[in-house]
């Protein structure tokens, strides 16, 4: 295989992990909301939904081990915690969320089936793909991809082209900020310090062993699914912002992406709407199934049997969770993703950048400032208290949910300044 056809095999494969349910719904609904402001509300989505995910995948290139390698230097015991956390948050939510989603709009529109069956239909199959992960890469690089790609830019380019009426008013007060936080509901971040491991894994299975060459490969795969991710996320946002008029106030993130294909595709849209809801979701589940295996089977000691009570697990799981509606599961996802991303953007970003700026003790402290000021960020979705809103008032853009974002960075100018003027006090000739 030639390395421009590998690279665009890999790059599909990451993209397709990458582009699950909240992926299709997500960006649809707040071009709608957005309106007019639709091109600040992508960037701000872009930041979460696309270039972050992207530095964690080169962070992957850089590091190829796995996720308990991303926060090591913090401890040992903090980076086995954060994995299990992000691995039971990822089993819990976007997995049984993409079940949740086809049967919303893939299979109740056409049979009378329950969601019961449904869920069990889909994680059966889940099953059989994460059970032969070998495969795993060019099943979904060469074959399933590709077909989610030509019927996503079917619907945009034939919606942008049959476009006449003029862009609403955005119902968004800060439209780039509160597109950084839909871009959290993404799951991307998360996902990408997840299925970077499925990527390296796999690519070792194949016998890609060189550690340049992989890194190369991992690192212009990740180009090739971030211009995708970039390229799909633009014309559905623009799609929602241009077809607005055409929903009810009040309507939903399923009715928005429905309306769109039927307005893009005429009565045929539902069809190839089911069929890309279907692959999408489908693919990103079997990618974080197979990460979270991936992790308990070195847990355990490489054991294979550890691997496949992971994936009936996370299947069983998929099957109970993915009862509840799709609207419900978001909901409850939003206060854990404020909690848990912002350590994870830290922690990839820690990882991307040069060895010396990212010392151990480096790691420590942005890590633990990230931590400490997200708090109140999770704590205001579960209570409304007069003390934590007084609190929020001193941490700079808490009230938008991102309080954790300037201790951080001044944690991590503040410790890189002091250990370098500690490094030159040392080395003084006096």
């Amino acid at each position: 295989m030639n390395k421009t056809k590998e690279i665009l095999i890999t790059g599909f494969a990451l993209f397709s992990m990458f582009f699950g349910a909240g992926n299709l719904i997500l960006p649809p609904y707040i071009g709608f909301k957005a309106g007019e402001s639709w091109f600040f509300m992508l960037l701000g989505f872009t930041v979460t939904a696309v270039i972050i995910p992207i530095f964690g995948i080169l962070a992957h290139a850089k590091l190829q081990g796995t996720m308990y390698d991303f926060g090591k230097k913090v401890s040992p015991l903090f980076s086995w915690v954060y994995c299990f956390v992000v691995y039971a948050i990822s089993i819990s939510l976007p997995v049984p969320r993409t079940a949740s989603v086809t049967h919303e709009m893939a299979i109740a529109p056409f049979f009378n089936a329950g969601s019961l069956v449904t869920s069990t239909v889909y994680f059966a199959l889940v099953l059989v793909f994460a059970l032969n992960r070998s495969k795993i890469l060019d099943l979904l690089g060469k074959f399933l991809t590709p077909l989610i790609i030509l019927i996503l830019l079917l619907i945009i380019f034939i919606g942008i082209f049959s476009y006449q009426e003029s862009l609403i008013n955005t119902s968004y007060p800060l439209p780039f900020v509160n597109g950084i936080l839909e871009g959290y509901q993404t799951f991307d971040a998360i996902g990408s310090v997840v299925v970077g491991s499925v990527l390296i894994i796999s690519l070792k299975l194949k016998g890609n062993v060189s550690f340049e060459v992989t890194k190369k490969l991992i690192r212009n795969a990740g180009f090739v699914a971030g211009f995708g991710l970039l390229v799909i996320y633009g014309g559905l946002i623009l799609n929602g912002a241009m077809f607005a008029g055409i929903f009810e106030e009040n309507a939903t993130r399923t009715e928005v992406l429905s309306g769109l294909s039927t307005a893009a595709l005429g009565n045929i849209g539902t069809v190839f709407l089911s069929v890309l809801v279907a692959l999408a979701c489908f693919t990103t589940a079997v990618g974080i199934v197979i990460g979270t295996a991936d992790f308990f089977k070195g847990f355990f000691n490489e054991s294979k049997l550890a691997y496949i009570a992971i994936v009936v697990i996370s299947c069983g799981l998929g099957i109970v969770i993915g009862q509840f509606d799709v609207h419900y599961i978001i909901k409850i996802a939003l206060p854990v993703l404020m909690f848990i991303y912002p350590i994870t953007i830290v922690l990839i970003f820690l990882n991307v950048i040069p060895e010396k700026y990212a010392a151990t003790n480096v790691f420590r402290i942005v890590v633990l400032t990230a931590f400490i000021f997200s708090v109140p960020d999770f704590l205001k979705f579960l209570m409304s208290d007069e003390n934590l809103k007084l609190i929020q008032q001193y941490i700079p853009f808490s009230s938008e949910g991102l309080g954790w974002l300037m201790p951080s960075i001044i944690a991590f100018i503040a410790v890189n300044l002091f250990k370098n003027k500690k490094h030159d006090y040392l080395n003084t000739d006096f």
